[in-house]
């Protein structure tokens, strides 16, 4: 595979590497980082990358082990998971602070899932992928994925009531 149809294979799919690095990694430069050892790596790989059924799902799921390990390293002494990909510049100040808020709380609440649970979250309901694509990235039957999705949900919304209505009747 020469430079010009990698670029065509890979590129499309760049954001989503970042973005779940993003999700991952707490800052922007560590996701950077990661998306572009990701993309070397593929390239090392590109007299074999059409061998693969599903590029993309191969590349996703080098990116979720190379920021576990990163995460379990010596060196992510300093990193955390989080998501602070929200921002809207449009709304008053204080629709800002409970949004703020509220993303926060579910971040917290997101690292408190167990790790599968926490994947399965992300790649569904903030990269939208479906669910043989991330059985597939995961190595996951389509019903276990559906299964971690819902008890995923479940936990985040029950935690978010019991924030909410602490107190009330």
């Amino acid at each position: 595979m020469n430079q010009s149809e990698f670029l065509n294979v890979v590129m499309p799919f760049k954001d989503k590497l970042y973005r779940m690095a993003k999700r991952l990694l707490v800052s922007a430069e560590e996701a950077e980082d990661a998306t572009q050892e990701i993309l070397l790596k593929l390239w090392s790989k590109n007299k074999k990358i059409s061998e693969y059924k599903s590029v993309e799902a191969f590349a996703m799921t080098m990116t979720k082990n190379f920021c576990l390990d990163r995460l379990k390293s010596k060196q992510a002494s300093n990193l955390k998971l989080v998501h602070s990909n929200y921002t809207n510049e449009d709304s008053s100040l204080q629709t800002q602070v409970e949004a703020k808020d509220s993303v926060s709380w579910v971040e917290k609440i997101m690292d408190e899932l167990p790790e599968q649970q926490k994947m399965v979250l992300q790649l569904r309901d903030v990269e939208e992928y479906d669910f043989e694509e991330i059985s597939e990235l995961l190595h996951m039957k389509p019903t276990a994925v559906r299964v971690a999705l819902s008890r995923a949900r479940k936990l985040v919304r029950e935690k978010l009531i019991q924030k909410h209505s602490y107190g009330i009747g």
